[in-house]
């Protein structure tokens, strides 16, 4: 099996950058060396100022063997969110795929940002839980995604709930097959003090059952971490009888099989 779609790309790198062929094109090539074919540029939406479509539709054109995808990822920002709404509403017909995601919890908490593990244990962790996946429920039924992030980031730290969550995950996952999304797979989790690939296997059997479907993911925030771990991750996806992946464009998904 080989993966040739990475759906979680920010050229950006966390900090505003207006889109350029300077800051794009060292991300189309890293993408060919590797033998990426179909990649999605994701900026957080708080950046969207520096996001050209003009500036993708160059790329394009300057690299015709590759797809690539205009893209975003919406989350829960409590100071930009509103604003990042409404610009993917205004530019949704020339956006092809929009993540979703959860960053921020109770008190404005961006609980994933380096050093947080005193912050966790302050906390009661049955509680950060509930407070995540709550959040993620909302951002599925918004109707402004297509594809779920990272799905059990909250873990990121290796804090884990005392409770059983079961029904929680079910009722995360009911809600994202209401809604017809996907959920990615994504190699980010290997990288991050947790070491494990987001989502666990338990939320990706519970997902399969349900008939949710996947896109693979690096979320990168260099041209050099595309693909990261995708022979890894491409092992994983053949243990767990994963044999297609799906592909965006103007939101319109497509299962293409990675058998063969």
């Amino acid at each position: 099996m080989t993966l040739f779609s990475d759906y979680h790309l920010h050229p950006q790198g966390h900090r505003p950058q207006p889109y350029t062929q300077a800051l794009l094109q060292p991300w189309a090539e890293h993408a060919r060396e590797i033998g990426l074919t179909d990649i999605a540029l994701t900026d957080h939406d708080r950046y969207h100022a520096g996001v050209d479509f003009d500036e993708i539709d160059r790329l394009r054109e300057a690299n015709p063997d590759l797809k690539i995808r205009a893209g975003i990822e919406l989350d829960n920002d409590p100071v930009h969110s509103a604003a990042g709404r409404a610009w993917v509403e205004k530019n949704w017909d020339r956006l092809d795929f929009v993540l979703g995601s959860v960053h921020f919890l109770r008190g404005d908490w961006a609980f994933d940002h380096a050093g947080q593990e005193a912050e966790f244990e302050r906390r009661d962790i049955d509680e950060v839980y509930a407070d995540y996946y709550e959040r993620i429920r909302a951002m599925a039924a918004s109707g402004l995604v297509d594809c779920m992030a990272h799905l059990d980031l909250v873990k990121i730290f290796g804090f884990r709930p005392t409770k059983d969550l079961g029904d929680l995950l079910e009722a995360v996952l009911s809600e994202i097959k209401h809604a017809g999304l996907a959920m990615e797979l994504s190699t980010a989790g290997w990288r991050k003090p947790v070491g494990e690939l987001y989502p666990s296997d338990d939320f990706i059997h519970r997902a399969l059952a349900k008939g949710i479907r996947f896109t693979t993911a690096s979320d990168g925030h260099s041209h050099v971490q595309q693909g990261e771990n995708f022979e890894r991750l491409a092992e994983k996806m053949t243990d767990l009888s994963i044999a297609e992946v799906l592909i965006f464009e103007r939101h319109q998904p497509v299962a293409v099989s990675l058998q063969g």
